[in-house]
């Protein structure tokens, strides 16, 4: 039996001056290595904003298989056509995110460090879970710090999968992809890596495919 895969969940920088430069950026990125999703995270700009990066991004991703999923805005996710979108626990609830998103496109929910939490979001029909942080991040404000030993727990006991956030990159991606992880969200990892976004990505790749051969 294959040992169980996880994959890398980018996250966009948290500003985007220049789009289509950016967009260059993220092709070379996602020609590098596995990526499974890209979430478009922009914070306190306005909807055109967020639906003009939709409009570039949002191709260049999809045409490598990559999955586009809106932060906080399921009526935007919606509207713009958007693969899924991912809510906290301070945005739209799963219940309305799933009314506006449909029944065949993604929903994920943060539930940082609470089992119990994950455990309801999953259990209203969440398609993944989210734990974090793991690690110190400057990317955003992460009130609670979770333990790698979430993942091996929840990889135990639920079918729903589970994406790990916060402070990941290259140094410490394997310790998250050995504890269960289904997914390792980045961003700064890999945006902000010495070598550049693309060798980033193959690194990242290699540090979990060691991960995951290192689950018990």
């Amino acid at each position: 039996m294959a040992p169980p895969l996880c994959r890398l969940y980018l996250i966009t920088p948290p500003r985007l001056d220049d789009l289509a430069a950016f967009g260059h950026v993220l092709a070379h990125a996602l020609d590098a290595g596995d990526v499974a999703a890209l979430q478009i995270r922009l914070k306190d700009v306005a909807d055109e904003v967020i639906a003009a990066a939709v409009d570039v991004l949002a191709p260049i991703a999809q045409a490598r298989e990559v999955a586009v999923i809106l932060n906080d805005r399921p009526d935007l996710a919606a509207r713009l056509g958007c693969d899924g979108v991912h809510v906290g626990q301070t945005d739209a609830s799963y219940a309305q995110a799933r009314r506006l998103m449909g029944p065949h496109r993604m929903v994920g929910v943060t539930c940082h460090d609470s089992r119990h939490l994950a455990m309801e979001a999953a259990e209203a029909g969440a398609d993944y879970v989210a734990f974090g942080a793991f690690f110190p991040t400057t990317t955003k404000d992460a009130p609670t710090r979770a333990d790698p030993e979430i993942l091996t727990i929840w990889q135990e006991t639920m079918e729903t999968p589970c994406v790990a956030i916060g402070g990941i990159k290259v140094e410490n991606a394997r310790i998250l992809a050995a504890a269960g992880a289904d997914f390792l969200a980045v961003s700064a990892g890999v945006w902000s890596h010495g070598d550049g976004p693309a060798a980033a990505i193959k690194a990242l790749n290699a540090e979990i495919a060691v991960g995951v051969a290192e689950r018990g």
